[in-house]
């Protein structure tokens, strides 16, 4: 009977230490830096395709993700916080936009660094902020305006 619980014993602590390996792969993996970043806001008119867990890029490259999006009932502005590499010292005069990974890509939190030498801390808000373009109406915008052209006789 001592032999079968040492067995079990070997295997219960080999699939724990497995367990383990693959759960501290997964976090290093996801990009997740938590304690290593800190905390920003942006408010936007619209922040569509904005979501949990969403990345923040600066010229491409991820920097952060979002923590939360939530719309602030007295503004009914879309209230976007998240977190960027601690490492990393964004002016104050910074901006963020809603950008599109391509045509029919996904959405993700763009950063443009400004050129003061005052930097945002912690929980700071980022002022200048642009939503994103929507293609549908700026599709339409240009079918209609061909066709009032072609009616009063104008190319």
């Amino acid at each position: 009977m001592e032999k079968g619980r040492a067995f079990e014993t070997i295997v219960g602590v080999f699939v724990l230490a497995v367990a383990i390996f693959f759960f501290d792969y997964v976090y290093k993996r996801s990009g997740w830096q938590g304690a290593d970043g800190y905390e920003l806001i942006a408010r936007f008119d619209k922040a569509d395709g904005l979501s949990e867990g969403v990345d923040v890029k600066i010229s491409g490259v991820k920097v952060g993700k979002i923590i939360s999006v939530s719309v602030e009932p007295e503004s009914f502005f879309a209230v976007v916080k998240f977190y960027v590499s601690k490492n990393l010292k964004l002016p104050k005069d910074s901006s963020a936009s809603v950008a599109s990974d391509g045509l029919f890509g996904g959405k993700y939190l763009s950063l443009t660094p400004g050129g003061e030498t005052e930097f945002l801390k912690e929980n700071d808000e980022i002022e200048n902020t642009s939503g994103p373009i929507n293609l549908e109406s700026l599709i339409g915008k240009f079918v209609f305006s061909n066709d009032k052209n072609k009616e009063s006789g104008k190319k």
